[in-house]
């Protein structure tokens, strides 16, 4: 099978999850357009995960280190790859087998847009599910469709490298919403691509989904709404509607906190919303 013509290096962290990590590969090895290079970032397992690379995937670059989180391991991927492409596949997701071949038609040459994100398929407990309106994914120039929540599954995510460039890695201080702040990061700049037939297998509902690990996933969107709106990259409609989403979210907090009986942590969140509702121009 013919190479990508701008090289493709596809990185997969993963953390104690050997049998989706096989499955992953697999479906990456089963590409109708072969990458450059598969890298996979060991983030710290304990379950096989070496022995599974040096017996069953000697032709994948394997890089081990003690568990940093999927921020961290995603970089050291993207920092080793040598491709001008990074193809994004979280370990516990698979890929179609045009996943690739899709994206680089659709981008063409030169590329239509740096960004490419694809449709996908939404597997629960081993069943297909069908995701709510809010999940719909789109191309274009979709800011201001990105701030409710994340629309963009890293598993489907084909980047430039001169975009990470120019806007930055992963956010190693969130321990989750990193996909979420990049998107933001990069939309507010650029638009993106969308194929519109699934190319992904999105697999969730196992217990060790980031999702799952941690309460109030808005917590960290805040600080990446935050980001983004004091970075001065975001001007006029864009820049409202940020705001906007901010103090919204920042006020469900606030109530959550109070069920909680933190009312430290409410008074907190109210005074970020009452600050960013006053002046618009946030806290520094």
């Amino acid at each position: 099978m013919p190479a990508l013509p701008s090289g493709v290096s596809v990185i997969i962290p993963t953390f104690d999850r050997v049998g989706p990590l096989q499955r992953a590969l697999e479906s990456v090895l089963a590409q109708t357009f072969q990458p450059l290079e598969i890298i996979v970032v060991d983030d710290g397992s304990h379950d096989g995960t070496r022995e599974l690379m040096t017996q069953r995937f000697p032709e994948c670059r394997y890089l081990h280190q003690e568990n940093q989180g999927v921020s961290n391991a995603r970089n050291r991927g993207i920092e080793a790859a040598t491709g001008d492409w990074i193809a994004l596949l979280d370990s516990d997701d698979e890929w179609l087998p045009t996943r690739l071949a899709a994206q680089m038609d659709l981008l063409g040459t030169p590329p239509a847009s740096l960004l490419c994100h694809t449709e996908e398929i939404w597997i629960r407990n081993g069943k297909r599910v069908n995701p709510m309106k809010k999940h719909r994914k789109r191309g274009g120039w979709i800011f201001q469709h990105c701030l409710p929540l994340c629309v963009i599954s890293p598993s489907s995510a084909l980047i430039h490298r001169s975009l990470l460039d120019r806007v930055g890695l992963f956010d190693e201080a969130l321990p989750t919403c990193e996909d979420y702040d990049l998107w933001l990061r990069i939309c507010a700049r650029h638009p993106v691509s969308y194929v519109e037939t699934p190319q992904v297998r999105k697999h969730g509902g196992h217990p060790d989904q980031l999702s799952r690990l941690f309460w109030g996933m808005d917590r960290f969107r805040l600080k990446a709404l935050e980001k983004i709106i004091n970075s001065g990259e975001i001007h006029g409609a864009d820049r409202t509607a940020a705001v906007d989403t901010l103090t919204k979210k920042a006020d469900i907090l606030a109530k959550g906190a109070v069920k909680r009986g933190r009312q430290e942590e409410a008074e907190r969140y109210l005074a970020i919303s009452a600050q960013y509702q006053k002046t618009g121009r946030g806290m520094r």
